[in-house]
């Protein structure tokens, strides 16, 4: 698993598609977090925004082969295998990039309440900040793996179906991506910093069954 994990790195790097979805990451970021705003309602808001950049990441790196050369890498292993390793080089990726935006976002932020009434503990602010984060990379790499090859196949349906599907993950009232993000933005206005590992557990077993499904269909479907 560590060889093939190491050779989609390197693919995701060399093919440089990944530049698209860090730059509108980036401008996202922007656009919404400026420096002294309040820690936790811009940590909510850039873990949101990772959501989708982690089902773009997925689409990537499942269409980064072509067909012929995705068979060659799946003789030796599995094409069940090769496909977890796809994604997972997505979801690490992810992680990544919600790293480095969680690190910046509470550098930068002000550690205090909305309205500066209550002051918020910086250290508590990243770690619940990165939870939530970590959360919805996993969501959106869920997301990802069930809108894409192996159960879809026509970029017409995939777009179309990863877009709504980050929708409704972000937005929806029991999404574990959704109460990470609104127990952020809940703390703000009390000062309290939440705890979010139980949307955290639950994204995680959300995008381990989805890889699970995913994986399993690889090898009835690959041409």
């Amino acid at each position: 698993m560590s060889a093939l994990l190491r050779y989609h790195v390197e693919l995701l790097l060399r093919s440089q598609r990944w530049l698209a979805p860090v730059i509108l990451y980036a401008a996202f970021l922007g656009v919404g977090v400026q420096s002294g705003q309040p820690v936790l309602d811009s940590l909510g808001y850039a873990a949101a925004g990772l959501l989708p950049v982690a089902a773009w990441l997925v689409r990537i790196c499942v269409t980064g082969e072509p067909p012929a050369a995705r068979a060659v890498v799946a003789a030796p292993h599995g094409p069940a295998r090769a496909h977890l390793a796809c994604l997972l080089t997505a979801l690490l990726a992810a992680a990544v990039l919600g790293t480095a935006a969680t690190l910046v976002v509470t550098l930068i932020s002000d550690p205090a309440s909305n309205g500066a009434r209550v002051r918020v503990d910086r250290l508590g602010a990243g770690a619940a900040g990165l939870a939530a984060a970590y959360a919805c990379a996993l969501l959106g790499a869920a997301v990802g793996a069930l809108t894409h090859w192996p159960l879809l196949r026509s970029a017409g349906r995939t777009v179309p179906a990863m877009l709504l599907g980050a929708l409704l993950a972000t937005v929806l009232a029991g999404s574990p991506a959704q109460a990470a993000v609104s127990g952020l933005v809940t703390g703000s206005q009390s000062g309290r910093v939440p705890v979010p590992l139980l949307p955290l557990a639950g994204a995680a077993l959300l995008a381990a069954a989805a890889f699970a499904a995913a994986c399993a269909l690889t090898a009835r479907r690959t041409p």
